[in-house]
This record gives structure tokens, sequence and C-alpha cells, in this order.
């Protein structure tokens, strides 16, 4: 039937995102949930009515109870907001001794969410991977991420922080993360989307020494290094499992 397709289409990106939970709860419930998920949806298409607000309302309440299952089962969250807590007084005890540093509300919002995010990103993340490489690579691919976040926002990269060519910037980002979500958190798929990250990355700053949008080669250099780092270390999770499913 016509509506299949679009049935199989939500139910892959529903499959990815429940990936994201823990192994132990994906193993026992994983499959069943996809097939809940399914179900409804053929249900409402034999009703002839609209599956996108469906879908979308499944994929946000389940978005819910991952953060709620992460939230309780996880005390790191606690530790994380503590930790973004401590780094935000940094900026606001600098205020009180000099003028050179002048926070708003604004700011300090962006950077409490910045810092806060990359730390659930790791956590979300780092715990598919059971080998130290996995987890070492995670926090270098998200601190990276974050570096060229905070940078683009406080200096730019590309000339200053109004430059829009700046946001070529976002594209990097965007291929990691596309790449990642494809690659299921694999630790193979995950070293393919890193490199492709680096490479995304080097294009960039090419594009802007051609243009004459201003000299990058070195910031370039600095953050395709580390991308590729991220690559080669989950490339070696990747090896790491194989050796340990062939034992």
């Amino acid at each position: 039937m016509a509506y299949e397709r679009s049935i199989r289409r939500y139910r892959h990106w529903y499959a990815i995102l429940l990936r994201l939970y823990s192994k132990p709860y994906y193993e026992r419930f994983g499959e069943s949930m996809e097939q809940t998920f399914t179900d409804l949806l053929r249900e409402r298409a034999e009703e002839e009515r609209r599956l996108f607000g469906c879908a979308l309302w499944m994929f946000v309440e389940t978005f819910t109870a991952l953060l709620r299952e992460v939230t309780m089962q996880n005390k790191n969250i606690i530790r994380i907001a503590l930790v973004t807590a401590v780094i935000l007084l940094l900026p606001l005890l600098a205020m009180q001794i000099t003028d050179e540093v002048v926070w708003d509300l604004a700011d300090f919002a962006v950077a409490g969410v910045l810092l806060f995010g990359a730390g659930l990103t790791y956590q979300l993340v780092a715990r598919k991977g059971g080998t130290v490489a996995y987890r070492v690579a995670t926090g270098v691919a998200v601190a990276t991420a974050l570096i060229l976040v905070w940078m683009n926002l406080a200096v730019g990269i590309i000339g200053s922080e109004d430059n829009l060519a700046n946001l070529m910037y976002v594209g990097v980002l965007a291929v990691g993360i596309i790449g990642a979500i494809i690659a299921r958190f694999q630790p193979h798929g995950m070293a393919r989307a890193l490199f492709a990250t680096a490479l995304a990355q080097m294009l960039v700053g090419v594009i802007a020494l051609i243009a004459g949008l201003g000299f990058t080669l070195i910031l370039t250099g600095f953050f395709a290094v580390l991308w590729v780092g991220s690559a080669l270390l989950f490339r070696r999770a990747a090896r790491a499992r194989i050796a340990v499913q062939r034992q």
C-alpha cells in the first residue's frame, strides 16, 4: 500500500532513536517498541488519518522517556549540571575583578546550554560503547564540537563572529551528526563519520583561503587533527569489538 513506504521510513528513524537507550534496555524492549510504533501508524493509516502528527508525537514521547531514564539511572547528570555551574562561575568572578570580561545574561545562558548539552551528549553516546577507546573518542569529538561552536560565537573563525562565512561550520557539524545517526553510533561507522567531518573541516578552510575570507589554515589544521584523532580512536574501538566477538 502507498502508506507502507512512509511507515518504513518513520520506523527506520524511530529505531535509531531507540538505539540511544542503554544496551540492556534496548535488547529487552527495543523490538517490541518498534513493532508497537509500526502497528499504531498502520491503524492510523487504515483510518485514513495523517501519519506525520502521530509519528512526531511518539518521537517526542519516546525522547522524553529517554531523558527521564537517563536522569534516573545516570547520576552523572547532576555532576554535569554542577560542573557547568562551576565553569560559569569563572567568568562571573572575572567580571568582579577586571573590566576585560563583560558577559550579559544571554552570554551565560548560551554558555550554560552549550556546556550542559555537550556533557549530556557525551553521556548519551559514550555509553553505547563498552571500551575506553570509544569513550575517549566520544569525548574528543564532543569537546571539538564544543570548541568549534564556542569560538564561532565568541570571536569567529573566519573574520569576526558577524561574518556569515562562519555558517559553513554548521555544515561541518552536520556531517558528523548525520554520519553518527546513520552509523547508529557503532564504532566503525563513527570512525567514517569523523573522517568525513575532518574532510569537511579542511574543505571549509580551503574555501575560505581561496575566497580571501581570512587566514584559517592553522585553526583548520587544529580542528582537523582533533576530528581525525577521534576517528582513529573509534576505529580502534571497532577493532577491539571485533576481537572480543571472535573469542
